[in-house]
């Protein structure tokens, strides 16, 4: 799970400071306030990584579609700044981390992971400072430029380099990407796999990081499905009705591994019904052995069945959310952008309840970034009603101030109550309402 997040001058954030984040963690604020920000530099991290050129600090999306599509690396730096850091904490489950000690007899197991790169970005240069693994006091491994534009490395165990450099002259040891480490730094420690370990450990929890943005596709009459199982349900959802025909006899467990939840499709279908959208729901070839496949519902129980097409816009739309949240393995993070868009506030309301029951039952991480009020009232609910702890939630409201985005947690006591509201966070609803009634006493008088 990522525990941190933190950026220095990345787009409309100067300093964010360490922001916490827990199993469930909502991003709200108005328009244009650096929610997105705070995503998209963990979309950049990722899309990074599975780059195959080593070359590229950041790929930030110029040069072909991804994640994210942030122009070039000076464009998203804040303001007229240069220099711009990075960073990501995170807990290390499988694979785990066990570090040999200096007297080599015993070894220093790491819980808990901390990055951090700082990149220099001009017009026409860009190049990483520095970039530091760190696990506390027990270790850590640091990479730096010098003022001659070579690289120094050091890695210390307990305080301690666990072997010292072997004497030769200064090597070259430019970083690859913004985070690895080159094979003349590998080399300058003779023993060890360290450095390379902490580049798989990053690069691994990247993998496990899925998105889902806020623009999804329309639903089809028919889907096409020649066998291969994907490994998310697309950026817009496309991938959807694959992944849940690939997912049909997947079955879908408690993070303890003992307790069912039924098939990847049947919790779907619970979900559906639960929340009012459908009475049933199922995906089905055309006919025998066919790759042509329709997704059918019906509303109520009297309703004929029906595609998904000639139902209301709501069903597709939450549908790729649904199956994103049963579909992931276990321990991976899921980034929702506005996963409310086109839905009733009961359904928007209803989406609290599909992630607490996630990050509850399959140790699932979830990221939302949100404009309903109805969301995160249900959370408070919750929060009041015992079903999830507070120390499970890590709530923000993102605004801008000056040119600058400005991140306020929210203080959500055990009752459900946010002590420091900010004010108009979700409009003037009350004002509204006063006004109104005003309005209308105006009118019967004159």
């Amino acid at each position: 799970m990522f525990k941190q997040i933190s950026m220095t001058n990345f787009k409309s954030w100067r300093e964010t400071g360490r922001v916490r984040m827990a199993p469930l963690t909502g991003l709200f604020g108005a328009n244009s306030s650096g929610k997105s920000s705070l995503l998209q530099m963990l979309l950049l991290l990722k899309q990074t990584a599975e780059s195959s050129d080593p070359n590229l600090v950041l790929k930030t999306g110029s040069l072909q579609e991804g994640y994210v599509n942030l122009g070039t690396a000076h464009e998203i730096t804040h303001g007229a700044a240069t220099k711009m850091s990075l960073g990501i904490a995170w807990e290390v489950n499988e694979p785990s981390i066990s570090i040999p000690s200096v007297d080599e007899d015993s070894s220093v197991s790491v819980g808990e992971l901390d990055f951090k790169t700082e990149i220099h970005a001009e017009e026409q240069r860009i190049f990483v400072e520095s970039l530091k693994y760190s696990s506390g006091a027990d270790f850590s491994a640091i990479l730096a430029r010098q003022p001659n534009n070579h690289y120094t490395i050091r890695v210390l165990v307990e305080g301690k380099e666990p072997r010292r450099p072997q004497s030769r002259p200064r090597v070259y040891m430019k970083p690859t990407k913004c985070y690895g480490f080159s094979y003349e730094a590998v080399d300058f420690y003779r023993d060890t796999g360290y450095l390379r370990l902490l580049e798989f450990m990053l690069e691994w929890k990247l993998s496990q990081l899925y998105y889902l943005g806020p623009l999804r596709e329309y639903p089809r009459r028919q889907y096409t499905w020649g066998g291969e199982r994907p490994s998310n349900v697309g950026l817009k959802g496309e991938l959807v009705v694959p992944a849940l025909i690939a997912g049909k006899n997947q079955k879908v467990y408690d993070s303890d591994r003992k307790t069912k939840l039924n098939g990847l499709q049947s919790r779907v279908a619970q979900w559906l019904v639960e929340l009012d959208l459908a009475f049933d729901f199922k995906v089905q070839p055309l006919y025998s052995g066919s790759n042509l496949y329709n997704v059918k519902l019906r509303r109520n129980q009297t309703s004929p069945e029906v595609l998904i097409t000639d139902v209301g816009i709501g069903v597709s739309q939450i549908l790729p959310v649904l199956v994103l949240c049963y579909y992931v393995p276990e321990g991976s993070t899921i980034i929702l952008e506005q996963p409310e868009l086109h839905l009733h506030p009961l359904v928007q309301a209803g989406l609290a309840d599909v992630f607490i029951d996630v990050i509850k039952r399959r140790n699932v991480q979830i990221v939302v970034e949100s404009h309903s009020e109805h969301l995160l009232r249900r959370l408070q609910l919750r929060l009041a009603q015992e079903e999830i702890v507070p120390e499970d939630t890590a709530l923000y409201f993102c605004q801008m101030h000056d040119g600058e985005s400005l991140l306020t947690e929210l203080n959500v006591d055990m009752f459900g109550n946010i002590r420091n509201w900010p004010k108009d966070f979700f409009g003037d609803l009350a004002g509204d309402v006063v006004a109104t009634f005003d309005a209308g006493l105006a009118r019967q008088s004159s």
